[in-house]
Parts: structure tokens; C-alpha cells; sequence
């Protein structure tokens, strides 16, 4: 079974952050095809539900910790390198335009803190990354990602415009075809068909 896990931070005050997009599209996909309600696990610090997408079992992943430590979260659960080729995690990425996605595999965490954590406490690289773009675009196509680091988490603890909130959940559908391609034809299938 394929583990989906959607980065963000816990708390009604993060809820609509750039920086939970990984956890916003989830709770979007989860709704959509009626999966369970959320059970609060305890032990792994994070909001579990299981569900079908399309025939396929999967089970997602919403660690209750704040995003440095989402490693913690997900630890528990993949303690092998036959559990690590089933986990995909979600998140927001600022080097891509709001509204695209782009799924990797194996490569460094891109300094999100997140995927850092993730990869710190896995002790791996080699798992598939949904990555989805939260940057705005200028009317001549160039990306505007914020400058500094301050500027920078302002922008990722900052909330959606409404409209942007709309593309950000509009895109919840392409995930949740990329999460059944993957859990039924493996990771290289959905990178050349959706990449």
C-alpha cells in the first residue's frame, strides 16, 4: 500500500499557508472520495485515514508536528527500504508557479525544511516527491519567489488568495490520477506521463 504524505503545519492559523499545501490537497482528495475521517494517531504525532483511489488502497499521512519535524512523523512508519519505495510525499515547492506540479525522485530536499526532516529521518533520498508550485508568475511569465530569508517564510506562512486557494484545491484531482499511477504502474510511468 502507497503512504501519501501531505506536509504542512498543524493549527487552525496554518490552515490556508502556502506551506501546507501538501496537507490542503490531501484533505481535498480524502473528502473527494470518501475516505474515513481522520484518526489521531498518537503515537506517530499525525492525522491517519485509509481510503480507495481508483481501486487502489492507499493510506494518507498528516503529521501533527510542525513542519522541521515532519520526519518524526513518518519514521514510524517507514523503518525499511521495502516501505521506502512505497512513500510519496506532497508539499509546497517555491521554485515552481502556483498551480504546477512536477513529481521527483531521489534528489536533495531543495532547503525545504519538510522534505529535509523527512529525509534526515528516513536515512534516504530514494522516495517520489510530489512537489506543487505555490510562486506567483508575472504577466511575462517570470517567476516572483520572494528575496531573503525572512522574506521568504513570510511568504510560505502567509495565506492563499482565494482564487489561489482554488487552483492550489483544482489541483487536487491531477494528484490524486498521479497517486493511482503510481501505486498501479510504479514511479517512472507517472514522471513521463505527467512531468
Amino acid at each position: 500500500m502507497v503512504l501519501i504524505v501531505g506536509l504542512g503545519n498543524p493549527g487552525k492559523e496554518y490552515e490556508n499557508t502556502r506551506h501546507n499545501t501538501g496537507r490542503i490537497i490531501l484533505e481535498k482528495i480524502a473528502k473527494a472520495n470518501n475516505f474515513p475521517d481522520w484518526k489521531d494517531d498518537m503515537k506517530l504525532k499525525s492525522l491517519r485515514s485509509k481510503g480507495e483511489l481508483d481501486e487502489e488502497k492507499v493510506e494518507f499521512l498528516l503529521p501533527n508536528t510542525f513542519m522541521n519535524n515532519s520526519g518524526n512523523a513518518v519514521c514510524g512508519i517507514i523503518d525499511d527500504k521495502k516501505k521506502l519505495k512505497n512513500l510519496v510525499v506532497v508539499y509546497d515547492d517555491i521554485d515552481l508557479p502556483l498551480g504546477s506540479l512536477k513529481i521527483s525522485y531521489d534528489r536533495s530536499s531543495g532547503g525545504h525544511n519538510g522534505l529535509e526532516s523527512v529525509i534526515k529521518r528516513v536515512k534516504s533520498k530514494e522516495f517520489v516527491r510530489i512537489r506543487i508550485g505555490v510562486s506567483v508568475v508575472t504577466s511575462a511569465g517570470k517567476l516572483r519567489k520572494p528575496k531573503g530569508e525572512e522574506a521568504v517564510i513570510k511568504f510560505l506562512l502567509g495565506s492563499f488568495k482565494e482564487d489561489e486557494l482554488k487552483t492550489i484545491k483544482n489541483l487536487s484531482k491531477k494528484v490524486a490520477e498521479i497517486i493511482v499511477m503510481i501505486s498501479a504502474e510504479g514511479k517512472d510511468k507517472a514522471m513521463t506521463l505527467y512531468n
